[in-house]
Parts: C-alpha cells; structure tokens; sequence
C-alpha cells in the first residue's frame, strides 16, 4: 500500500508540475512574445482607417454596391467597378462559414458556375473570356481568402481608372505596392491583397 500511494503521489506531483509548465508558463511566455514581437499579427492582422477597424489583411470581403432595395433578400449583388474584386468566395466570405463548395472538378453544377463567372467577369472588366484567370471563377479552399493573382489584379486595373478618373499608371502603382513575392523566395506565386489595395484606393481623394 505504501509504494501504491507513494507511485500516486508521485504522478500528481508531475502532473501538477507539467501543468503549470505546460498549461500556463508555457502559454503565457509566448503570448508575450507574440505580443512584444509580432502584436499585430498576434492581434489578426487588423487594418484600421481612422481608428476604426475595418478589415484584417488575412480574410477577404466583398466590395459591392450598396442593394437598391436593402429589404429584398434575393436581390443580386453588384460588385463596385471603382474597386478590385476578389476571387469569389463559396461562403460570401462569411467568417462562421469557412469551408470551399466541396464540388469536384467535373461536377456540372460547378462547370456551369464558373462557365458564368468566366462570362461575367470578362464583361465586368471588358477582356476576352479566354483572358480571365483561373483564380478570377474559382474559390478557395477556404472561401476567405483575400488573395488574388498578380494576373487577375492586372486584368481589373484599366477598369478601375477608369471608374475612379485616375492614370493606369497610378493604379499599377498601387498594385504594385500590395503585391507580395513567393514565400521564402521560391515557394508558391506573387499575390496581392485584394483588401489592402482597396483600402490604399479608398484613400485616394
């Protein structure tokens, strides 16, 4: 009896030990790390105009104009030629609702999907339907992705100066200034927020 209760007493005393490195040292360390380092990705990400919150670099949105009868809840949404679009998003980029459309590449409601975002993309942006993106009609894994392809965001640039009275040139700038490299320098393609670089045109005068 005297081993069995000292084996007991010696199991609590390490899981009282490893509970206070493991389930509060540790935590606490490198949340004030995150904190002191890198508070605002710690934080989400988030993106503040006039000390108003109203976005997060991390998570796309939509940038629509406003409903012309906001109490019709079919009515379709028209996205605004003064901003760039992101990639379409299989939960409207509802936040609570993560996920992709789980449809495979065959599947026909999904071929017919993107058949019509192709057509409605190339009118939107005045292009050949064969000149439209992949990425332009289709969404990703995740449907909350504020990332386009640096050929999507230049397929939208004229039409977007063309929106906001602004040069070609001025607008490529801005793309430019949100496009980010391959990650580590070989990993993946150059992107471009979607939600910052409409954030930079919205401060545009």
């Amino acid at each position: 009896m005297l081993t069995l209760l000292r084996n007991h007493l010696a199991a609590l005393r390490m899981l009282l030990v490893f509970t206070v490195i493991c389930g509060l040292a540790y935590p606490l360390v490198i949340t004030g790390i995150a904190q002191t380092a890198f508070s605002g990705q710690a934080n989400g990400s988030l993106l503040k105009e006039n000390g108003r919150t109203v976005g997060s670099s991390l998570i796309g949105q939509s940038f629509d104009l406003p409903k012309k009868n906001p109490d019709d809840p079919n009515e379709a949404a028209r996205p605004d030629p003064r901003f760039f679009q992101p990639r379409p998003s299989a939960s409207d980029y509802d936040m609570l609702a993560s996920g992709a459309s789980n449809l495979g590449p065959n599947d026909p409601g999904l071929v017919k999907a993107i058949k019509e975002r192709r057509t409605a993309v190339a009118a939107f942006d005045h292009v050949a339907p064969a000149d439209v993106p992949a990425d332009a009609v289709t969404a990703s894994g995740s449907g909350l992705d504020p990332d386009i392809s640096t050929a999507y965001a230049a397929e939208q640039v004229a039409r977007v100066a063309q929106a906001r009275g602004l040069t070609t040139a001025r607008v490529r700038g801005l793309v430019s200034d949100n496009t980010h490299g391959r990650a580590a320098g070989f990993l993946g393609n150059s992107y471009v927020d979607v939600v910052t670089l409409n954030l930079d045109l919205a401060k545009i005068k």
